[in-house]
């Protein structure tokens, strides 16, 4: 597979690349970019054909939607497809009083989580204006998930954007501002609970189907086949770990890795070397075999680290690659795989 190639993306009419941009990175995430270093990866995914940009309110506070939208000015708009969030606003607060486990020199803004109708409004208009577009294709409503807001403020908040947030993102569907409307999240229970109550297009899922996790086939991806609603895959390496392999430090779901993670990991890569396949391109390539799953967006925020990521995923994996880890127990049975 090439990264440029493009999909259908579900019922929408839409299409994307393969191998999508996810911003998160360009927002600051851990530590600092470089404007020029910004510029230079962004071109470089246009150059190598990617065509899916993803951003959020919550990268960065800001600073990655402002990035995305000053760098893809150069672009037709017409030539990519273009995702953001609802569910935080940002208020400013005086600088030097924000502190985040996320990001770093970030602009002087707070995140308010609002998932009402008038608050996804104003989430979608201020998104329009920090990105510089009148229109937006994908919309998700973000993390409305027990891992960003404990069990019991979860419901509340699920609740508020099934009820009253997902009205307003059907309404800016129906006026044709936005082409696809969705929930991106760290938990598929909760994508599929959301596509259970309303009429969804899409999901992102951060991390939740990956060669180490593939609980999501019992009935959240099954379902989204049976409605024709796409899938768009984030956190493929599970935030670190399956593109560094089980290395001393290395991180899973934005932590560093337990044992048990680290030994799972350790016995995949022992298959990577048997068959001289690189971990990163399994992890990138596995994903895409569903056919749920048209697109794949890892984060990066360099033009080195982008180049590797479109290598690996045109990388050669035989079939029998795939069948060695089956009957080892390391992916689920009924995962698809790459043809």
């Amino acid at each position: 597979m090439n990264a440029s190639d493009k999909k259908k993306f579900g019922r929408t009419g839409l299409e994307v690349t393969t191998m999508g941009f996810g911003t998160a990175p360009i927002g600051n995430q851990f530590r600092a970019v470089p404007e020029a270093d910004v510029r230079d990866v962004i071109r470089g995914a246009w150059d190598a054909g990617l065509r899916y940009f993803d951003t959020a309110p919550m990268y960065g506070h800001g600073l990655s939607e402002r990035r995305l939208g000053e760098a893809l000015r150069a672009f037709p708009r017409d030539e990519y497809v273009l995702s953001t969030k609802v569910g935080r606003l940002l208020a400013p607060v005086p600088k030097g009083e924000m502190k985040s486990f996320f990001w770093v020199d970030m602009p002087p803004f707070e995140v308010v989580h609002d998932y009402s109708y008038d608050g996804c409004m104003r989430s979608f208009e201020d998104s329009l204006q920090r990105l510089g577009v009148s229109r937006i294709d994908i919309l998700f409503i973000h993390d409305i998930d027990v891992f960003s807001h404990g069990p019991e403020l979860q419901k509340q908040h699920f609740r508020t954007a099934m009820d009253s947030g997902y009205k307003a993102l059907e309404k800016l569907r129906s006026e044709k501002v936005v082409s696809a409307i969705g929930v991106g999240c760290n938990e598929w229970q909760v994508c599929e609970a959301a596509l259970r109550e309303r009429d969804f297009d899409c999901f992102l899922l951060a991390g939740r189907y990956t060669l180490l996790e593939q609980e999501a086939l019992d009935t959240f991806l099954p379902l989204c086949e049976e409605r024709d609603v796409a899938i768009v895959l984030g956190g493929g390496f599970n935030s670190g770990i399956l593109a560094t392999g089980a290395v001393k430090g290395a991180h899973y779901n934005y932590s560093e890795a337990a044992e048990p993670i680290l030994q799972q990991v350790g016995k995949i890569e022992a298959v990577c070397r048997e068959f001289n396949v690189p971990l990163a391109a399994a992890a990138l390539q596995f994903v895409l075999a569903h056919p749920s799953i048209p697109t794949n967006i890892p984060g990066t925020r360099t033009r080195k680290h982008l180049d590797q990521n479109v290598a690996l995923i045109g990388h050669s994996i035989p079939a029998e690659f795939w069948a060695a880890l089956k009957k080892q127990g390391l992916i689920r049975e009924n995962a698809p795989t790459p043809a």
